[in-house]
């Protein structure tokens, strides 16, 4: 390992390859904890050609790789253990952008914010919005095919995409940086890069889709008595206003962890007693569009669907309103023991899966708490059980609490991960609950690409 990093040093120069403790520790654990590893020493390549080089040198050295970018994943796939760290956050650049064809070139290190601003500053959207945007970068938001707030109007990243540029396991470029909307020459090959999680090749640019820029936007917030008269609500507001671009739920005990472990929050909705449903409108012009929002809201009041309901009044309430939403993950962090699951069900069947695990966490945990958030408009929860208060964290065994919950997801249809991915985290779960055929496809496809198992080596696979 130290001819290999040697070697690198010298092709990509010696700033570039770090070794010391100190200085790789931020990038050996994840932000909760969880996961944590070790490498020999991490190459920061600049370019596509650094890219390139650093994975010939490492395949002439029998090293694996894994790759990271702002590590802000959920699963462990990019943690090492022992492989070689190939990290991104330097290839930083906007490459491009053409407002008249609504796209935009980045390299794989650019974070979503400068993403986002660079198509500001072009008059211009780039819809994808997450809690991590100040970090994520593109090249993990890619290989995760991450979701965020606005799924519901624009789709997941993996809609997003145009056009790629991966190195392969062997260090050649697959140059696909096309910014076409139609492309109808055989296989989408840039989709086998999209949420593989860099078992097939290392991402280092994407042609990113962009779209106009919304001229109006509201936001409300609403408690609910129950999932199923969410599920009413998302119907009617989609129905009456055409401009719903986020739909977002919080359970009481979401909200209630997130006021009393993060400062500065304020809940905006204290009599919601069973759930709070947070709703983004955008639309072209912003005539009409308050005014359809208050009467179907007035309208779910009437019909039982909504008890209490606010639209903001400014930009500073609805960052107020966002807030409670995005740091939920955080409020629940110190809460002792607990589990968390990333699944999707289809839209219809979202009350569906609410009652079941709750009941199932129950019976197999009495006392168990439950946060559950998340994207209702897409079918996608955020599902944490925790251990019960008083309780004695050895008794809470999150492994047998995770399996009722995947298996009630998939009996409705769902998956066991709906935006964050495998990782090293779920692999057992994927192996178990992923049909046998696709689990032979994915494998047959990993041997064709990446025979020697090179990238990513721990992720996805058992």
């Amino acid at each position: 390992m130290p001819d290999l990093a040697a070697r690198i040093a010298a092709r990509i120069g010696a700033k570039n390859v770090i070794s010391d403790p100190a200085l790789l520790a931020a990038h050996l654990s994840e932000w909760r904890g969880r996961y944590s590893g070790q490498t020999p020493f991490a190459a920061f390549p600049t370019t596509t050609d650094e890219v390139a080089a650093v994975v010939r040198l490492c395949a002439e050295g029998n090293a694996k790789i894994v790759t990271q970018g702002g590590n802000t994943g959920l699963v462990g796939g990019q943690i090492p253990d022992g492989e070689v760290l190939v990290l991104l956050t330097r290839m930083n650049r906007i490459r491009a952008i053409d407002a008249d064809n609504d796209s935009l070139v980045a390299e794989a290190g650019v974070v979503l914010t400068a993403v986002q601003n660079a198509a500001a500053e072009s008059n211009r959207l780039f819809p994808l919005s997450l809690a991590s945007e100040a970090s994520a970068t593109i090249g993990g938001l890619i290989s995760t095919n991450a979701g965020g707030v606005h799924v519901l109007r624009y789709g997941m990243m993996r809609d997003l995409v145009l056009g790629i540029e991966a190195v392969l396991p062997d260090g050649r470029v697959f140059s696909g940086l096309k910014a076409l909307r139609k492309d109808n020459t055989g296989y989408d090959l840039k989709q086998l890069f999209i949420g593989a999680e860099g078992t097939l090749g290392i991402v280092t640019a994407a042609v990113l889709k962009l779209f106009p820029r919304p001229a109006a936007r509201e936001t409300a917030m609403v408690s609910v008595p129950s999932p199923a008269h969410a599920l009413a609500l998302l119907h009617r507001l989609k129905a009456a206003t055409g401009a719903v671009s986020a739909f977002e739920v919080m359970n009481r005990l979401s909200m209630d962890l997130t006021v009393k472990n993060m400062p500065n929050v304020r809940d905006a909705l204290p009599d919601a007693r069973v759930m709070a449903v947070l709703i983004e409108f955008e639309a072209a012009h912003a005539h009409g569009l308050r005014e359809a929002i208050e009467d179907a809201l007035a309208a779910a009041m009437a019909a039982g669907e909504v008890e209490t309901a606010l639209i903001a009044e400014n930009s500073s309430q609805a960052r107020d309103f966002w807030a409670l939403r995005e740091l939920i993950s955080a409020g629940h962090k110190p809460e002792g023991a607990q589990v968390s699951h990333d699944i999707s069900v289809p839209v219809s069947r979202t009350p569906d899966f609410l009652t079941r695990a709750n009941a199932a966490m129950e019976a197999r945990y009495p006392g168990a708490r439950i946060v559950a958030f998340g994207h209702m408009g897409d079918g996608n929860f955020h599902y944490t059980v925790m251990q019960a208060v008083g309780a004695d964290a050895a008794t809470f065994h999150g492994a047998a609490l995770s399996q009722d919950v995947f298996e009630i997801a998939t009996a409705l249809g769902g998956s066991i991960s709906a935006e964050h991915g495998i990782g090293v985290a779920r692999r057992g779960d994927l192996a178990r609950f992923k049909d046998p055929e696709s689990m032979a496809l994915m494998r047959a496809l990993k041997r064709a690409i990446d025979p020697d198992n090179r990238l990513n080596p721990r992720a996805l696979f058992e």
